[in-house]
């Protein structure tokens, strides 16, 4: 059979899919390379261009078409299904979203696959060719041994080249954040594959830069710690030199031997869900290991800077304890405490998390006509009615954000900081590249909501805060 594996993009908003970081979908890499070597794959990435896909559907001759989705991109997945059955094409959909709502997929889809379907994948292809595909096939969770979990680096999309590679050593991860789907699809286990199959993939990569796709690099406890140590030893000793960064819970700022040795392996950059500066916010999001290190969060900050380990700090602004101000206060905390790269989101309730049944339940979402409305749930816009706030004075908080951020040079500014905090070139330069990405993005979003936010003018108050976040090179 010739396989297309999709990943397709939203068609009507604007988000962070549109950085400008081509950032490959690991998970149908790994499909490829699951798939038997009788069979020829391919992967069309949307992330290039939406508007060619479905001639390429029909101009290559597919036999069965494997398409993922994030709740985002849904619309577009559900679109393509309508145009697969008029073609005579048997498609399939999995991923995150189809794993939250395999009903409402199956009502576009003849077959949907739930949870990571490392352990079906053989089968389903089986079926495919015989042309008897269930309805239905429900994944689980497995051991990542005897290559599972392995992607295929060569795999590149036949519409596009990819910026980095990515790679995946663990899955899974043990805090479980009311917003977040993972726990519930990966599972509150961290299942870490054997390093030397890690080792063998990492030296098939040829992309200079690469993404650890990890859900939580450090973990929460020894065990955890010392898998990640061994991850990290066996790239020192065995593997290719490559730049990279991860996600990691912001404990690892406490272990300066582990992070040295992460620099030491590669490492210029961590992804740390921080989140918030409020406790109570930490609180009702089940965030107990940031609650325990509130207080030292400035010393955990100095941990992965001493190292040469840059931050990449998420937070999110919407919670039933903020307000107008949380933005811009949270934005001029993280300023200061030095975090190298503030990626500032509306908080978002995504199907399959705990959040999302929260507010289901309190008849709290506004975004609900659904399938279409699942492409507004891009972090970029509230798509739910906050306590404190209108869910229009959110949107405005974080546009006011954004049209500062439009002028690129905070971003020199702050790779020269990021270049004194950790002696590192390499590390500031990685800063300055992700920081000049989320100027472009801020112009993006800036120019998709110039309409709805044509007139509008920044309160005094928060603007002179705002002017601190993007003017500030020091304590």
């Amino acid at each position: 059979m010739k396989i297309a594996l999709v990943n397709p993009a939203t068609r009507n908003t604007s988000g962070y899919h549109s950085i400008n970081t081509k950032i490959p979908p690991l998970g149908l890499q790994v499909l490829a390379k699951l798939t038997p070597a009788e069979h020829q794959v391919e992967i069309i990435d949307e992330i290039f261009n939406t508007n060619d896909t479905e001639e390429l559907l029909l101009s290559r001759g597919y036999d069965f078409v494997g398409i993922t989705s994030y709740t985002s991109s849904a619309p577009p997945a559900y679109e393509l299904a309508v145009f697969c059955r008029q073609h005579h094409l048997p498609a399939m959909m999995g991923g995150p979203h189809a794993s939250a709502c395999p009903d409402e997929a199956s009502q576009y889809f003849s077959t949907v696959a739930v949870g990571e379907c490392d352990a079906i994948w053989h089968d389903i292809i089986a079926d495919a060719q015989a042309g008897c595909l269930k309805p239905r096939y429900e994944g689980y969770l497995i051991e990542l041994t005897n290559g599972l979990g392995t992607a295929d680096q060569s795999m590149q999309a036949i519409n596009g080249k990819y910026d980095v590679a990515c790679i995946q050593t663990a899955r899974g991860c043990p805090i479980g954040c009311k917003f977040c789907s993972v726990t519930r699809f990966n599972g509150k286990q961290i299942r870490r594959r054997p390093v030397d199959d890690i080792i063998a993939e990492w030296n098939t990569i040829k992309k200079p830069f690469v993404f650890i796709v990890d859900d939580n690099f450090y973990g929460v406890g020894e065990k955890h710690a010392q898998g990640a140590r061994e991850v990290l030893q066996a790239i020192i000793k065995r593997g290719k030199k490559h730049h990279w960064f991860s996600q990691t819970s912001f404990n690892m700022g406490s272990k300066p031997d582990d992070l040295r040795l992460a620099y030491k392996a590669g490492c210029r950059a961590m992804l740390v869900g921080i989140e918030s500066f409020n406790e109570e916010n930490l609180k009702s999001w089940g965030k107990a290991l940031n609650r325990s290190i509130l207080h030292d969060y400035q010393k955990h900050a100095d941990g992965f800077h001493k190292a040469g380990v840059a931050i990449l700090g998420g937070f999110v602004i919407g919670t039933d304890n903020d307000t107008v101000d949380t933005a811009a206060d949270t934005l001029l905390q993280a300023v200061r405490m030095g975090v190298d790269i503030i990626q500032v989101t509306n908080m978002t309730p995504l199907p399959g998390t705990e959040l999302y049944d929260e507010m289901l339940r309190e008849n709290r979402l506004i975004a609900i006509n659904y399938p279409n409305d699942w492409e507004r749930y891009t972090f970029i816009e509230t798509v739910f009615n906050p306590k404190k706030m209108t869910a229009r004075q959110l949107d405005e908080t974080m546009y006011e954000i954004r049209t500062l951020a439009q002028n690129q040079g905070w971003a020199w500014k702050r790779s020269l900081r990021s270049l004194f905090r950790t002696h590192s070139f390499t590390t500031a330069l990685f800063v300055l590249g992700m920081n000049l990405a989320w100027v472009r993005l801020a112009k993006s979003l800036c120019r998709f909501g110039r309409e709805k936010f044509e007139g509008y003018q920044i309160p005094p108050q928060r603007l002179k805060t705002l002017k601190k976040c993007f003017s500030f090179t020091s304590r």
